[in-house]
């Protein structure tokens, strides 16, 4: 599908939070996803990732997660020193400042004309699988994509611990967990300690483990694997389109 980009703001805590909107140019009503960036924010790899979803006939809605401390449309460089600023920037943010933007971000999308009512997602990748994961504790949401989802496992999320592992068994979505078996940010034992969790605790859960590294989908970096995020790519359309009972389109 053909698709239109727009932008919108939201303010939280007395903080304006950019939003990345892109859906299908035509009229009529798609299941809304809640799409997270990892630590750099909203660069060329991850807006590409929104707009690709969005073609498959979703409404995406990506936040700038560091919207507190980072100036409105700040994008982070994917370098040694923009690791170091997305990472205290993560640092410094509580974990109930993420829940509030999720908590609005969802909203806004539940009341869009654009989306279908009762059909809300959520998708991200590193900090943002995590993300992700955490909002879909959130009983609105029907669908979770989390791509190598950080912090899960050791409750590092910002400067508080988060609780996410501990309360996963609330979570009544539906959730695909995305993996390479060479991350080193979740390691097979921390990948085992989330799946083991989700089956403990009776959560409906697939999870798909490639031969590949950390954030393999981000195509302008050293890691990027193109086989393996089109092979992820596919499983996570038909996720989605079986979780919100629609037909999936050609991927």
């Amino acid at each position: 599908m053909q698709i239109k980009r727009r932008e919108v703001g939201l303010t939280v805590d007395h903080s304006l939070m950019r939003l990345y909107v892109v859906e299908p140019v035509v009229p009529g009503q798609y299941p809304g996803i809640l799409f997270y960036s990892d630590i750099y924010q909203l660069g060329g790899p991850i807006l590409r990732l929104a707009d690709r979803l969005a073609g498959y006939g979703y409404v995406v809605a990506a936040p700038e997660i560091f919207h507190r401390l980072e100036p409105i449309g700040t994008v982070i460089e994917p370098n040694d020193l923009g690791r170091l600023r997305g990472n205290d920037a993560a640092s410094r943010t509580a974990v109930a400042e993420y829940d509030a933007d999720a908590a609005a971000a969802l909203a806004w999308l539940q009341f869009s004309d654009a989306v279908t009512p009762g059909q809300l997602g959520t998708m991200g990748f590193c900090i943002g699988g995590h993300l992700a994961c955490r909002a879909a504790l959130n009983p609105v949401v029907k669908a979770a994509v989390c791509c190598y989802p950080t912090g899960i496992h050791s409750g590092r999320l910002g400067k508080d611990r988060a609780d996410t592992l501990e309360r996963l068994g609330e979570i009544a979505a539906r959730l695909l967990l995305v993996f390479g078996d060479q991350d080193p940010h979740v390691p097979a034992e921390g990948r085992d300690t989330i799946l083991n969790t989700l089956a403990t605790a009776g959560v409906d859960h697939k999870t798909l483990i490639y031969p590949a590294n950390h954030t393999f989908m981000r195509d302008d970096g050293y890691r990027y694997d193109p086989a393996a995020t089109d092979a992820a790519w596919g499983e996570m359309i038909t996720f989605l389109a079986d979780s919100f009972g629609i037909a999936a389109p050609l991927s």
